[in-house]
């Protein structure tokens, strides 16, 4: 089958062509028919050979949706034919967290060596994918998969992160959303169909701004220097309830905390290294900082859910499996708007 993948530090992906899979015990194979491109795996392909915390070659892309193509010996709860979306943190399945359905914080994974699919394990951007398990399998039950595919990404995300914030977004309140790309713009919807706050959307690009707008945002401003006091003035002088950096570099990080309000959520998503410093005097009273990662099993059946009935979506660009490493370049230079999508078997 063809795949793509990261092959050699520092180098761009190739597709090249691999042996097919073959489930074993327990295991489910996925034909893929949508695969999504993340951020995170430019970060992956940023890392220096010190300390790269994968084998290589890497066969890329941990969000993925497919038809069940075969079944190991021994697995039950889906059949050849079902459409599916990958549940992507896998975790050990035994330990306090997982049987919570929290796999993204699975307390044994690192200790066992289980990786998610396209961060350690063979990922979606392949004709073919080999699922662990199929409690990792969600059903689509009607969902378009190019539709669907950043959902278990993209969408579980800012929904894990807004879901956690939803008892300070009361009415009268704000939501600061930093970053409205590919996460920020589905953390926007998802903000207007749970909660009655006030949005206020920030970027450096005013096609992001247009795209926050389009998708419900009250306010855009411009990230830079002045957006804080630019915040600060549309909430009379409080800041906001909560702020959601879906950057998460030092400079996003900063503004973060300046836009707080007491009491305030701030919760930083984006992989950007910045760190915000909290003591007393150095945040405004009772701030709380979080940086969640990626979310539950059941909170992902719960963001299909919403995307079934039409309160969210996801901007994508499609692309073929040999036009894979374009849709990396394009995201590199910041000009995919939304979210890109890779067909393999399209």
């Amino acid at each position: 089958m063809k795949a793509l993948q990261y092959r050699t530090i520092g180098a761009a992906p190739e597709v090249v062509t691999v042996p097919d899979p073959e489930p074993g015990p327990g295991q489910v194979l996925l034909k893929v028919t949508a695969a999504g491109v993340c951020h995170s795996d430019i970060a992956v392909m940023s890392w220096p050979a010190e300390g790269f915390p994968y084998d290589l070659p890497l066969t890329l892309g941990h969000e993925g949706v497919g038809t069940v193509a075969a079944l190991g010996p021994g697995t039950t709860g889906v059949r050849e034919g079902d459409a599916v979306a990958v549940y992507g943190p896998w975790g050990c399945g035994r330990c306090a967290k997982c049987a919570e359905g929290k796999e993204n914080y699975c307390l044994r994974a690192d200790e066992l060596g289980i990786r998610p699919p396209g961060l350690g394990a063979p990922g979606a951007i392949a004709e073919y994918l080999l699922v662990d398990d199929p409690r990792h399998l969600v059903p689509l039950d009607g969902l378009d998969p190019v539709a669907a595919v950043p959902l278990t990404d993209a969408g579980l995300t800012p929904y894990h992160a807004v879901k956690r914030a939803l008892p300070k977004l009361v009415p009268g309140s704000t939501a600061v959303v930093i970053g409205t790309g590919g996460l920020g713009h589905v953390a926007i919807q998802l903000l207007r169909a749970l909660t009655p706050a006030r949005v206020v959307a920030l970027d450096v690009s005013e096609d992001k701004l247009r795209l926050a707008r389009e998708v419900g945002a009250h306010e855009t401003v411009l990230s830079d220097d002045a957006a804080p006091a630019a915040v600060r003035e549309l909430t009379g002088g409080l800041g906001a309830q909560a702020v959601f950096d879906f950057v998460g570099a030092a400079p996003t990080v900063q503004t973060a905390g300046a836009v707080a309000a007491v009491e305030a959520e701030v919760v930083i998503v984006g992989i950007g290294g910045g760190t915000l410093p909290v003591g007393f005097g150095v945040l405004p009273f009772e701030v709380s900082v979080s940086a969640p990662y990626w979310g539950s099993r059941a909170e992902l059946q719960e963001v299909l859910a919403l995307a079934r009935a039409g309160a969210v979506s996801v901007h994508t660009e499609t692309f073929s499996l040999d036009e894979a490493p374009r849709a990396y370049e394009r995201l590199h230079a910041g000009t995919v708007n939304g979210r890109a999508v890779i067909l393999p078997n399209g």
